[in-house]
């Protein structure tokens, strides 16, 4: 899976780790230091407060990056699916029209309403905790394979929330946990990210990650719990520790 850091450190890139970029951060000169990068819109930060047009110029002074750009992610409104369609509906075209791959978020309540598949090349998986984590969005991120599109959760800082974008297929993830403690932070992402490839069943393993689990909600630990197996031998923590 292809983790994008939402706050820059100077090894992260030499690790594969790619830059979540959003306007106004200042972290776009950055960017030709990344493997890959996407752009996000803001609209988590800002709120009623985005305004559509510096967005897309915004988009337009990164163009002589877009070949290592997963995405451009259209405007969406946080736990609001149908405030986000149809917010984003008339953006999504103008995005892949500067050439960059259009990426829909879903929201909390999708799952009751239309996809507007044929828009976009990433399904951005948004939302609250709990919807982001449930099964309605796990379906939605397996239709979107179906599809022929690449799926991304966003809000991504902790193991069992790796672990949970990984059940559902994600191609890559976003979070912001190098913004503390980053030089510690990144050694504790890479673990988990190796972990990854070789089992990604942790849950039942114990050790440091569940302190940073238990401070989840039920329900994600519950959805982590259910949908991975055991580790296998040759995954075991002793051999992890070793």
């Amino acid at each position: 899976m292809q983790y994008l850091t939402g706050a820059p450190h100077h090894a992260a890139a030499e690790h594969g780790i790619g830059l979540l970029l959003t306007p106004g951060d200042k972290n776009d000169r950055q960017i030709s230091q990344y493997p890959c990068w996407a752009a996000d819109n803001g609209c988590y930060r800002t709120g009623d407060r985005f305004r559509l047009a510096p967005f897309l110029a915004w988009l337009c002074c990164q163009q002589p990056y877009q070949a290592s750009c997963r995405f451009a992610v259209a405007p969406d409104v946080v736990a609001d699916a149908a405030a986000t369609l149809a917010r984003s509906l008339p953006v999504l075209p103008q995005i892949r029209a500067l050439g960059y791959p259009a990426a829909y978020v879903a929201q909390d309540g999708q799952e009751a309403l239309p996809v507007p598949w044929d828009a976009f090349d990433v399904l951005f998986i948004g939302g609250s905790t709990t919807w982001k984590t449930s099964e309605a969005a796990a379906t939605l991120a397996s239709t979107a394979h179906r599809q022929g599109k690449t799926v991304h959760m966003g809000r991504v800082n902790s193991l069992v929330r790796l672990q949970a974008a990984q059940s559902m297929g994600c191609d890559s993830a976003d979070g912001t946990m190098l913004a503390y403690k980053p030089d510690a932070r990144l050694q504790q992402l890479l673990r988990w990210l190796t972990r990854l490839e070789c089992q990604p069943s942790l849950w039942s393993w114990g050790g440091g990650e569940r302190a940073d689990a238990a401070a989840l909600g039920t329900a994600e630990r519950e959805f982590v719990r259910v949908r991975f197996p055991p580790a296998p031998p040759e995954c075991s923590p002793a051999l992890q520790r070793a």
